[in-house]
C-alpha cells in the first residue's frame, strides 16, 4: 500500500467542497493535473473510487462520502493536538476563540474583553458576532473554542454551563420621572409603536413568542439588524424597543417599562464542544466569566 499523506486528505477535501478540480486547484495553489494526480495516488492506495467525475460536477461517491467524514474529524483532531502541544500552561501566551450571540456585544463581550486583557495579557482573542445556530455549528467544526448564547436545545455534541438569567424589559426613551407608575398591562401595546431587533436574532422569536402567547399586537415600525441602532433609535424617538436589562442599566437615557405579564426570563450559557480539548486560555476564560458575572450582580441561573 502506498504512504498516505496529509495532502492527499486535504485535497481529496478541497475537491469534494467545491465540487471540481479548477477551483480546488486556485484554491490550493497547484496545478489541476497535479491535483488530479494525487487524488488518483490516493485512491490507488485506497484501491476504491473516491470521487464520480462522470457529470459537470465532480461527486463524492458513496465510498468517498465516508471517506471524507472521518477525513475530516481525523483533521480537527489534529488541529486540537496541534494546539495541545503548543498550549502555555503559565498563560503567557495563547489564543482563544470566542463565538458570541450578537445581543452580548452591547454589554457583556466589552467587560470580559477588558478583564481577559488585564488578567492575561498574553492571550490573543479572535471574537465572531452571529447566531446561535452558527456559533454551535463553528464548535462542533472546531473553528471556535467556546461561545456564549443561550441555554435550551442544542446541536448533539454541544454541551451548556449556565451563566446567569437575562431578564428582557420593554424600554423607552422618555425620562424616567415619566414611567407608568406600575406595570404596563401587554395588551396595552396595540397602541404602541416598537422598533425590534430583526427576524435572525433569537431574541425576536423569543419577543414575538411572547406576543403571540398573550395575543398583543404592536405595530412593528422599525427593524433593525443591531442593538446599537435599536438603543440610537428609541433615545431619538418614541419609538420603544425591548432590551436585555443589563443593556437599558448601562445606558441613563434609556428607561425600563415593566409589563405584565413580564417578559420571560432566559438563561445564559457558555457552550462548548463535549470532549474537546481546553487549552489553558480556554479554562482561564472560562473561570473569569464565571467571576465576572457574579461580580456585577447578574441574576444566577435557575
Amino acid at each position: 500500500m502506498a504512504v498516505l499523506e496529509l495532502r492527499h486528505v486535504r485535497y481529496l477535501l478541497a475537491v469534494a467542497e467545491h465540487g471540481g478540480f479548477t477551483r480546488a486547484a486556485e484554491e490550493l495553489h497547484i496545478s489541476q493535473p497535479t491535483l488530479s494526480q494525487q487524488i488518483k495516488q490516493l485512491e490507488r492506495a485506497l484501491g476504491v473510487l473516491l470521487l464520480d467525475r462522470s457529470g459537470r460536477t465532480v461527486r463524492l461517491t458513496d465510498a468517498g462520502a465516508v471517506y471524507a467524514d472521518h477525513a475530516r474529524r481525523a483533521l480537527r483532531d489534529l488541529a486540537s493536538a496541534e494546539r495541545a502541544v503548543h498550549d502555555v500552561q503559565d498563560l503567557s501566551r495563547g489564543h482563544l476563540r470566542l463565538g458570541v450571540t450578537p445581543t452580548f456585544t452591547a454589554y457583556l463581550v466589552g467587560p470580559l474583553t477588558a478583564e481577559l486583557h488585564s488578567r492575561h495579557p498574553g492571550i490573543g482573542l479572535t471574537l465572531t458576532e452571529t447566531t446561535q445556530d452558527n456559533v454551535e455549528a463553528a464548535l462542533l467544526a472546531d473553528d471556535l473554542d467556546v461561545g456564549i448564547a443561550f441555554a435550551g436545545t442544542h446541536l448533539p455534541g454541544i454541551t451548556a454551563t449556565a451563566l446567569f438569567t437575562e431578564t428582557l424589559s420593554l424600554v423607552t426613551g422618555a425620562p424616567r420621572a415619566q414611567a407608568p407608575p406600575g406595570p404596563l398591562p401587554v395588551r396595552a401595546l396595540k397602541d404602541e409603536q416598537l422598533a425590534l431587533l430583526s427576524g435572525d436574532f433569537a431574541t425576536r422569536g423569543h419577543i414575538d413568542a411572547y406576543f403571540t402567547h398573550h395575543r398583543a399586537t404592536p405595530r412593528i415600525t422599525v427593524e433593525a439588524n443591531s442593538i446599537q441602532a435599536l438603543t440610537e433609535i428609541v433615545q431619538r424617538t418614541p419609538l420603544a424597543t425591548v432590551l436585555p436589562d443589563a443593556i437599558t442599566h448601562e445606558h441613563p437615557h434609556l428607561t425600563p417599562v415593566p409589563l405584565d405579564p413580564p417578559l420571560p426570563t432566559r438563561t445564559v450559557a457558555l457552550l462548548r464542544r463535549e470532549s474537546a480539548y481546553q487549552s489553558a486560555a480556554t479554562r482561564a476564560f472560562t473561570h473569569l466569566t464565571h467571576d465576572l458575572v457574579q461580580s456585577r450582580g447578574y441574576t444566577p441561573p435557575p
